[in-house]
């Protein structure tokens, strides 16, 4: 047996000092080794800041028993990884069941031979280096993760920012109507996680994403006229079906920045945003735009940013109309329930229409929004 690169240490407690001697003459070319004649000080070796890789362990001892000492390493999350092998003249399978059963890796009996006892202690010396590297693997691996993670967010974050600016700069939503938006869908989509129709879809990472995609359900309009898109009063037929366009240009930028990010991490973010940017306003009758797509076939994403969209529009003021009470835009919204907004989304839109007052109030961009909302 050659010597091994990494000198591990074993502990033999054995209460015979002769037994305990032979021991650690077997170990010698190839282990350093401490000895301990009792449970009591076996414990305070383990338990030490040098701990041994391997335990070699007399279950016949006075007082505190081989038995009672696995029992209290196994108790102790400082000792309880350390590889226990019960060394005894006991050769019954019950007793070799209870040494299993307290934890131990092995049983050797005695007389001990000692081609046995070393081949034995390298094998579970083996076991318990792979266990530790594989330990450390896993350790990295989720440190990189966790690294990727972290990326992921910030990248999500700048590209955020950066079109969100475009779209406050470019269009005439405000910053304050993009955080309201936002927080709508975050307030709708945790009440619908567990709902029979919607848990399919809104798991832990798709909610999260959805809270990030929604600032970006308007960029379309960066391709828009000015002339149209500032336009203070009501626009033509023609006007409208120019501005109808804005959904299939926000499309279009999405699916140019999916494709610059293919095969990277924010992918799927960018995926949920061209969605929502898409079908947020299909209604659920069949009469919205741009596809005219009814019910189940709007994408949930599309049907969530629908009333999100809808309820700010009412309580905002904007240069072509006043803000409406927050009262009014609960009551239209909860008239056009099955007509133009899925129902069940409908529904717990008003359990929660407090918290989209509250909201709106947070983050209202004018003082008659405020006053409208404290009402």
């Amino acid at each position: 047996m050659e010597k091994i690169h990494r000198q591990h240490k074993i502990l033999i407690i054995e209460d015979s000092p002769v037994n305990a001697k032979v021991l650690e003459g077997v170990l010698k070319p190839y282990y350093q080794s401490d000895i301990a004649h009792s449970g009591l000080s076996a414990l305070e070796i383990a338990g030490s800041d040098a701990p041994p890789d391997l335990i070699l362990l007399d279950i016949i001892m006075p007082g505190m028993d081989g038995y009672e000492v696995c029992r209290k390493l196994k108790a102790d999350d400082k000792t309880k990884n350390i590889p226990v092998i019960f060394m005894t003249a006991k050769s019954r399978v019950e007793d070799e069941t209870l040494g299993f059963d307290l934890g131990a890796v092995d049983y050797i009996t005695k007389p001990v031979s000692p081609p046995i006892v070393l081949a034995r202690v390298r094998t579970h010396l083996e076991l318990k280096d792979a266990k530790e590297a594989l330990e450390d693997e896993n350790v990295r691996l989720e440190k990189k993760v966790q690294e990727g993670t972290e990326e992921l967010a910030l990248t999500q974050d700048a590209i955020i920012l950066s079109l969100t600016s475009l779209i406050e700069t470019r269009g005439n939503e405000t910053g304050g109507h993009l955080k309201r938006t936002q927080h709508f869908v975050r307030v709708l989509v945790e009440r619908l996680v567990t709902h029979y129709k919607f848990s399919h879809f809104l798991t832990d990472q798709s909610v999260d994403l959805l809270f990030k995609s929604t600032p970006l359900h308007d960029i379309g309009k960066v391709g828009v006229r000015d002339a149209i898109l500032l336009k203070p009063g009501k626009l033509t037929h023609e006007e409208f079906e120019e501005m109808k366009k804005h959904t299939a240009y926000g499309r279009d930028t999405l699916v140019q920045m999916e494709k610059a990010f293919k095969g990277r991490s924010a992918a799927p973010f960018l995926g949920i945003a061209r969605v929502m940017a898409y079908t947020h306003h299909e209604k659920w009758d069949g009469s919205g735009y741009p596809e005219g797509s009814s019910e189940a076939d709007i994408p949930i994403p599309g049907r969530l940013m629908a009333i999100a969209d809808v309820y700010d529009a009412l309580i905002s003021k904007r240069v072509y109309k006043p803000a409406f009470h927050h009262s009014e835009a609960e009551e239209i919204i909860a008239q056009a329930r099955g007509k133009l907004f899925d129902p069940d989304i409908v529904d717990v839109f008003l359990r929660v229409r407090d918290e989209f007052r509250k909201i709106a109030l947070t983050y209202a961009d004018f003082e008659e929004e405020r006053r409208l909302l404290s009402k």
